[in-house]
C-alpha cells in the first residue's frame, strides 16, 4: 500500500460520488420495474453495480490521469500479488463451507429447504456474470477507498464504515423488490460482515483486488445456487445464513486482530 497516494485520496468524495450516480439508476427502476432471472434482482442493478468503478475511475483520473486508470482497472487481475496459494483456500471454499452449514441448519431448525441440492449447468455463466459484478463494485471499493480507509483507522472500523455504507447503498434496490424490515436488518449485517471478511482477504493476500473480486463473485454465485435459488437461502428473513456468515467474521476478528486484520493470534513468536 502507497501511504502517501492512499491519505491523499478522499473516501468521503467517493462515497457521496457513487450515490450521486447510483440516482438515475434507482429512479429508472421506479419508472420502468423489471426484474433479472437471478436473484429476483433489478434490471438497473447490472449499471449500478459498476457505478463504484466509475466513481473511482473519475477520481483517479482527477488524480493521476489514464495512467492511474489504466493502474486500477489492471488490478482486476493482480494475482500475482497472492504469494501465499494457501489463501485461494479461504477465497474459494470459506463462502461455500457456510453455505452448507446453512443448509445442514436450516434442516435442522424444519425450514422448508429442498431435499436435494442439484447445481445448475448454467452455473459457470452465472459465475462469470458474478465475476464482472463484483469487479464493478471492488475495483471501487477495494481498489480505491479501502487503502485510505485503513490509513485513517484500524481495519476493523474501516470494514464496519464501508460495510454500513455500501449496505445503505442497496436500500433503494431491497426496497424495490418487496424486501421486509427483518430481511434488511440481515442483509445489513451481511453486507458489513462480509466487508470485514473481504479486507481480512484483501490484507493477506498482498493486497489483491483480485482476491477480494474472486472471493465476491464466488459468494453470489453460491447464494443463487443454493437448493431451491435465493427465496430458499433468504427463508426466515435469512436470519440463518446471515447469522453465520456474521459469526464468522466475528472469529475472524478474533483470530486476526481488529487492528489490521492479518496477524494470526496464535502465530508462534520466534526466539
Amino acid at each position: 500500500m502507497n501511504t502517501n497516494e492512499s491519505s491523499e485520496r478522499s473516501p468521503l468524495i467517493f462515497f457521496i460520488l457513487v450515490f450521486a450516480l447510483s440516482i438515475p439508476f434507482w429512479v429508472l427502476n421506479i419508472i420502468f420495474p423489471m426484474n433479472l432471472p437471478v436473484d429476483n434482482l433489478p434490471v438497473t442493478d447490472i449499471g449500478a453495480t459498476f457505478v463504484p468503478l466509475i466513481a473511482a475511475s473519475i477520481l483517479v483520473y482527477r488524480e493521476e490521469k489514464f495512467r492511474g486508470v489504466r493502474k486500477l482497472w489492471k488490478r482486476a487481475f493482480d494475482y500475482k500479488r497472492i504469494k501465499q496459494k494457501l489463501w485461494y483456500f479461504p477465497i474459494i471454499f470459506l463462502m461455500p463451507f457456510l453455505y452448507v452449514l446453512t443448509y445442514w441448519t436450516m434442516h435442522l431448525v424444519g425450514l422448508p429447504v429442498p431435499n436435494e441440492w442439484h447445481i445448475p449447468i448454467a452455473t459457470p455463466l452465472i459465475f462469470i456474470g458474478f465475476f464482472l459484478a463484483a469487479a464493478g463494485e471492488e475495483l471501487g471499493y477495494t481498489g480505491y477507498v479501502t487503502d485510505p480507509m485503513q490509513v485513517r483507522y484500524s481495519a476493523l472500523t474501516a470494514s464496519l464504515i464501508m460495510g454500513s455504507i455500501h449496505a445503505v447503498w442497496h436500500y433503494p434496490s431491497m426496497i424495490q423488490i418487496g424486501q421486509t424490515l427483518g430481511l434488511m436488518f440481515w442483509g445489513t449485517l451481511l453486507t458489513i460482515s462480509f466487508r470485514v471478511l473481504t479486507v481480512w482477504l484483501y490484507n493477506n493476500t498482498g493486497n489483491s483486488v483480485f482476491a477480494a473480486i474472486l472471493f465476491h463473485a464466488v459468494t453470489n454465485t453460491g447464494r443463487s445456487i443454493f437448493p431451491g435459488g435465493r427465496s430458499a437461502y433468504e427463508l426466515g428473513n435469512a436470519a440463518v445464513g446471515y447469522a453465520i456468515i456474521t459469526i464468522a467474521a466475528v472469529i475472524i476478528v478474533f483470530l486476526w486482530g481488529p487492528k489490521t486484520l492479518s496477524r494470526f493470534r496464535y502465530t508462534r513468536s520466534e526466539a
